[in-house]
C-alpha cells in the first residue's frame, strides 16, 4: 500500500458513503486524476524538486471529501468538497502565475460552473438525487470546506498533511493519526463551525508544519520555476499550441504532447526538467501567498 493509500485510509473514519460512489467516476473528476497537486512542479528539475509520490488533485479532492465527511453527512456539502477544484487547469496555480494573480492564487476558480456544465453524466446524478448545481459550485459556503485565512478548514488541513507527507516530508502518518484524533469542531469567533484541535501541542504541531510549507513556497527557486513554467504556458499560448480555456480541459500529459512539438518550446521545457538549483537567478516577485494559519484550540484563537 502506497503512502497516500494509507493516509486516505486514517481518513476513512467509516464506510464510504454509498451516495458518494457514482460521483467518483464522472469525467470532469476523473481528468484530475492526470493533475498534479503540486502545479506541474512533479516534471521540473530533479535538482530542485524531490516528491515522496505522484500525488493529483483528484486525490486531493477525494480527501477534502473524506475530511468533510467527519463534520457533515449532508451529500451536497460532501460533492461540495469532493468537486472544490474540479475546474483545476493543467500546472494549477502556476496559472495565477500566468494571470499574475500572486497574492491570492484564486484566478482559476472561477470556472467551477462551467466546467460542471459541461460534465452530462455529473448533472443526471445530481439529478437523481434532486440536487442543485448552485449547492455545489459554491462550496465557499460551507465553513468545514472553505474559510479565509488564518482560519482552519478540511481543504487547508488536507493540504498540510498532504505537502507536510509528500514535500516537504516534515510529518509523517503517525503525526497525522495523532492530529486526527485530536480534531473537532468549533463556533469560532465569527460564529462560524470551524475545525480546531483539543490539544496545544498537535495545535503547535500543525501549525509548524505549515510554516514549513511557507517558507518552501517562499523559497526564490520555487518562485522562479512556478515563474518559468508560467512563462512557457504564455509562449505557448502565443503560438496558438492551445487555448487557455483547453487548459481546463485537457490533462497535463495531453498539454505536454502539444507544448515539445515546437521547438523552441520543447527547448524551454527541457530547461525546467534540468536546471541546477545553482544557475538559478534572483527572482524579485510581488506579494506571493503567505500561507497564514492560526488554528482553533479548545475554541481559542492561537
Amino acid at each position: 500500500m502506497s503512502i497516500l493509500e494509507e493516509y486516505q485510509k486514517l481518513l476513512k473514519k467509516q464506510k464510504l458513503d454509498v451516495r458518494i460512489q457514482k460521483y467518483l467516476s464522472v469525467p470532469s473528476l476523473v481528468r484530475l486524476k492526470k493533475i498534479g497537486y503540486f502545479c506541474g512542479m512533479d516534471y521540473g528539475s530533479k535538482d530542485i524538486y524531490s516528491f515522496l509520490e505522484y500525488v493529483s488533485r483528484y486525490d486531493h479532492s477525494y480527501s477534502t471529501m473524506l475530511l468533510t465527511s467527519w463534520f457533515s453527512d449532508d451529500l451536497a456539502v460532501l460533492l461540495a468538497a469532493l468537486f472544490h477544484d474540479v475546474s483545476t487547469p493543467c500546472t494549477s496555480h502556476v496559472v495565477d502565475y500566468l494571470n499574475k494573480d500572486y497574492e491570492k492564487q484564486e484566478s482559476t476558480e472561477t470556472k467551477t460552473e462551467e466546467v460542471l456544465k459541461r460534465d452530462a453524466l455529473f448533472l443526471s446524478y445530481l439529478k437523481e438525487d434532486n440536487l442543485l448545481l448552485e449547492d455545489i459550485v459554491d462550496f465557499k459556503k460551507y465553513s468545514f470546506l472553505d474559510l479565509e485565512r488564518p482560519k482552519l478548514c478540511a481543504d487547508r488541513l488536507d493540504g498540510i498533511f498532504l505537502t507536510s507527507l509528500f514535500w516537504t516530508k516534515e510529518m509523517n502518518l503517525e503525526e497525522v493519526k495523532m492530529a486526527l484524533n485530536w480534531i473537532t469542531a468549533f463556533r469560532n469567533e465569527d460564529n462560524e463551525l470551524e475545525i480546531g484541535f483539543t490539544n496545544l501541542e498537535v495545535g503547535q504541531m500543525i501549525l509548524q508544519k505549515n510554516e514549513k510549507i511557507d517558507l518552501f513556497c517562499h523559497t526564490n527557486e520555487d518562485n522562479y520555476m512556478m515563474e518559468y513554467l508560467a512563462s512557457i504556458l504564455r509562449k505557448c499560448l502565443e503560438k496558438k499550441l492551445f487555448t487557455y480555456t483547453m487548459l481546463y480541459q485537457m490533462t497535463e500529459e495531453e498539454m505536454i504532447w502539444k507544448m515539445i512539438k515546437d521547438e523552441e518550446i520543447k527547448g524551454m521545457w527541457q530547461t525546467f526538467q534540468e536546471i541546477k538549483k545553482e544557475e538559478i537567478p534572483y527572482i524579485s516577485l510581488p506579494n506571493v501567498k503567505k500561507r497564514v494559519m492560526k488554528p482553533l484550540i479548545n475554541g481559542v484563537r492561537m
